[in-house]
């Protein structure tokens, strides 16, 4: 597999990211390495600080040698990528019908008034973004959402009150 040449904007992608990216484009015939799109804008926004700026995503379309407007597409489309700094935490709460009838809407409004911000903010401290997303693939656990990687089902106030403060407890706090 051929490596990109190094322009100005890849170098904002360091040597692991783009030995995780390889791994992902060596998945693909090498003539659809830009179907790696996804798992590389996720590498370069953990990479970068929880969210992805255009140099970031012009680093990404350089690197698979696509036109940055399908990056731009990508990016935009799916929840999984902020385009604007996030909060240490993002709740990621699923609002798709199975978790909408299974009670989304009342936890989002729990967690609206517990952390002081509207879906789609950040809380003035950084800690928290909250986000409305579409479906997290655990319908049988509606209401669920998920926090960095981690999964919490059958959201009540009780259990959205346990998870901030596990979150605040590994915070240090």
């Amino acid at each position: 597999m051929s490596v990109p040449a190094q322009s100005a904007e890849t170098s904002l992608l360091s040597d692991q990211a783009r030995a995780e990216i390889d791994a992902w484009v060596a998945k693909y015939p090498p003539d659809q390495k830009q179907s790696a799109v996804m798992a590389a804008l996720r590498i370069a926004q953990d990479e970068h600080g929880g969210w992805l700026s255009n140099k970031v995503m012009d680093a990404v379309a350089d690197y698979l040698e696509m036109p940055r407007i399908a990056v731009y597409e990508v990016a935009t489309f799916y929840s999984m990528y902020d385009l604007e700094p996030a909060g240490r935490h993002k709740i990621c709460v699923c609002n798709s019908v199975s978790c909408m009838l299974g009670g989304s809407e009342e936890a989002i409004a729990y967690l609206e008034a517990r952390l002081g911000i509207k879906a789609g903010q950040t809380t003035a401290d950084r800690r928290y973004t909250l986000k409305k997303v579409e479906c997290l693939g655990a319908c049988i656990d509606a209401p669920m959402c998920r926090v960095e990687h981690t999964y919490h089902a059958k959201l009540t106030p009780e259990r959205i009150d346990a998870m901030l403060q596990e979150l605040e407890q590994s915070d240090g706090q």
